[in-house]
């Protein structure tokens, strides 16, 4: 078992590293538009505060929440504030230098207060109101964030020493996978689909890689961990294959906002494929979940079990799957839910007829997800079951004991 375990990973192995050194990324390309501003960091001084006129609060009208259901009191209650600040900035070219800005205004603008410290962008050079450029003023800068590095970082730490702290030795190698997973991400899946390869095939040739990498480092180089990884292996790669047939069924561009759409237009990105890759790396972080616990099941009730054969062992374990897909199911959904959350606001909002709904190309795309993401799922489960059942039973008449 352990040959033939080897005989299938190493292959797997092998063409995985393969594709990473043909998809590699290179020199990525520059956007086609002018890149944007350059930002600085500052720390607020001093802030004063004053009550917006009404053109300002409210774009020059009173909004009517009929009309639009997105803004009403809240959103006006959310933009009457201005005035200026002032700050002090701490990097680039004018370090030390203090500058008065005015406060963030309009939905979704951050809230700041003195001792704060945030993110700047130059706006240029002063102007006189003629239009002349004045040389003696110092140039124009706006907040536009908060800088959020330090709280983050303390979240993260807290994080770290809780994982470690209750899983020990695997809580450690559970963080190394992390780290592999987002490497591999940002290094490579994303430059990649940037660089204008394929993401589907991007999307699969990482997924593999990180199948691969974290399931071992993480569980350990054991049959149960093997038999988990060719089962994952399979359903995600059968989860590629319903989600482009889905897609191109249902005609998905995957262009539903407007960062999507100046992702295609600004990079020249395939944003149909980028969907499809969406759903494959999204996919992944549940199937893995699925594959492990099944293999580990059917291990278990072996041991439990010495007299059952394959076939007992599958459907015991399979029994159990049932039961982990059916919570799994609602958990997707959730997700997807949460994600999409002020979008099915706006969707309830506007009160359209269900049927039209569901079929708009934002909504379908979070089905698609959904059930592809499910079907996935359902393949998972038997695949990685059956394996897992041959491989315990050939392992123990083999060397009398569980490999």
């Amino acid at each position: 078992m352990r040959r033939l375990a080897l005989a299938v990973v190493v292959p797997l192995a092998l063409v995985t590293l393969g594709c990473l050194v043909w998809l590699w990324p290179g020199s990525l390309p520059g956007p086609d538009t002018p890149g944007s501003l350059e930002q600085v960091e500052g720390v607020v001084t001093a802030v004063s505060v004053e009550q917006c006129p009404e053109s300002a609060a409210t774009g020059g009208t009173t909004p009517d929440p009929a009309a639009d259901p997105a803004s009403g009191a809240g959103g006006a209650a959310a933009a009457s504030t201005c005035g200026t600040a002032t700050v002090r900035l701490t990097s680039g070219a004018d370090d030390g230098l203090e500058v008065e800005t005015p406060l963030p205004t309009g939905a979704g603008a951050v809230e700041v207060g003195e001792g704060d410290d945030v993110l700047l962008v130059e706006l240029g050079a002063a102007r006189d109101p003629d239009g002349s450029v004045d040389e003696s003023a110092p140039p124009s800068y706006s907040i536009v964030d908060r800088q959020r590095g330090t709280g983050l970082a303390v979240l993260v730490g807290a994080f770290a020493l809780a994982v470690v702290a209750f899983g020990r030795l695997r809580g450690l190698t559970a963080l190394l996978g992390l780290g592999v997973t987002f490497g591999l991400l940002v290094w490579f899946v994303v430059p990649a689909i940037l660089a204008g390869e394929s993401p589907l095939l991007v999307a699969i040739v990482g997924s593999a890689a990180i199948v691969l990498t974290v399931l071992y480092l993480t569980h350990g180089p054991s049959l149960s961990t093997t038999v988990a990884v060719v089962g994952t292996i399979a359903a995600l790669t059968l989860t590629g294959l319903l989600s482009a047939l889905s897609v191109a069924v249902l005609g998905l561009t995957g262009v539903s906002d407007d960062l999507s759409s100046s992702l295609g237009t600004t990079y020249g990105v395939n944003v149909q494929g980028v969907l499809l890759a969406g759903i494959v790396i999204g996919s992944l972080g549940v199937l893995d979940d699925v594959t492990v616990t099944q293999a580990a099941t059917v291990e278990e009730i072996a041991r439990a079990n010495p007299g059952y054969g394959a076939r007992e062992l599958y459907r015991a374990a399979t029994r159990v799957g049932r039961s982990h897909i059916a919570s799994v199911i609602n958990t997707i959904v959730l997700a997807y839910a949460g994600s999409a959350l002020p979008l099915l606001i706006l969707v309830v909002a506007t009160d359209d007829p269900l049927g039209d709904v569901v079929t708009d190309q934002v909504i379908a795309q979070e089905v698609v997800r959904s059930v592809v993401a499910t079907f996935g799922l359902m393949a998972a489960v038997p695949i990685t079951t059956a394996l897992a059942a041959l491989a315990v039973r050939e392992a123990r008449s083999g060397s009398g004991r569980l490999a």
